[in-house]
């Protein structure tokens, strides 16, 4: 299975969408070089995420990323299933549910591993796991979540939630130190058209290998719930402007 398209070996866009014409018309704006999100959480069970979301799949080339839904790692199972069936191109999944998954899919799947900002510059959270989460917080050196994230078969750290620029100063470490260990990064969170490019920027100038930002909420049509295609091709012509 050929993999996700990223612009110029570098950048893929990971957006939502609510049905397959709406996927479709991102797919076509960002020229492919995009995920479309689809979140488990929006089903009431595996098997007919797994009946919707196979839809999807011929219509896009495959290029969709099966969610949790704003990160909730009660969802962690179901993504791994839904992902186990079908296959896709994309999976977000919690920092401590990589191997579970990994083991399910295969390699061809691009799988995240979700840590989160602490306050300590070079350190991230990776309790982000149902249970993990509502215990004392596990911190670690950023380099050391990337080599467990790497044991259990993971591809990228999404650092979540980012609060766009908010915790700018961790983002730039969690850049560098993937960058360094030759890891990707998808930067999720408060990201919308302003911010953008600098988060962009930051990662690209820290010389991380993939990126893939996600950029949900702030680019939905709250009457249709669809994700805009005006502003997906915007946020592509970003992504030329930092690249080209």
């Amino acid at each position: 299975m050929d993999g996700l398209k990223f612009y110029k070996d570098r950048v893929c866009l990971n957006c939502l969408t609510n049905s397959i014409e709406n996927a479709k018309e991102l797919y076509a704006a960002a020229e492919g070089h995009v995920a479309l999100g689809i979140l488990s959480s929006n089903y009431p069970d595996v098997e007919s995420a797994v009946e919707d979301m196979k839809k999807y799949q011929s219509k896009v080339d495959n290029s969709i990323s099966v969610g949790l839904g704003g990160g909730n790692p009660g969802q962690w199972k179901a993504v791994a299933e839904i992902s186990g069936v079908i296959k896709p191109k994309h999976i977000n999944q919690t920092f401590t549910a990589g191997g579970y998954t990994r083991a399910l899919t295969g390699d061809g799947p691009f799988m995240n591993s979700m840590v989160a900002p602490c306050g300590k510059v070079g350190f991230v959270k990776i309790s982000t796991g149902p249970l993990a989460k509502e215990m004392a917080p596990a911190v670690v050196p950023v380099e050391t979540a990337i080599a467990m994230a790497k044991e259990q078969g993971a591809n990228s750290l999404k650092y979540f939630p980012m609060g766009g620029l908010k915790c700018k100063d961790e983002f730039e470490a969690v850049a560098k130190a993937c960058a360094e260990n030759d890891f990707s990064l998808e930067p999720t969170g408060g990201i919308d058209l302003t911010n953008f490019k600098e988060i962009l920027t930051i990662a690209v100038d820290a010389g991380v290998k993939k990126i893939i930002p996600h950029v949900y909420s702030s680019i939905i049509d709250k009457e249709t719930g669809a994700t805009k295609t005006e502003a997906v091709k915007a946020l592509y012509s970003m992504i030329k402007e930092v690249l080209d």
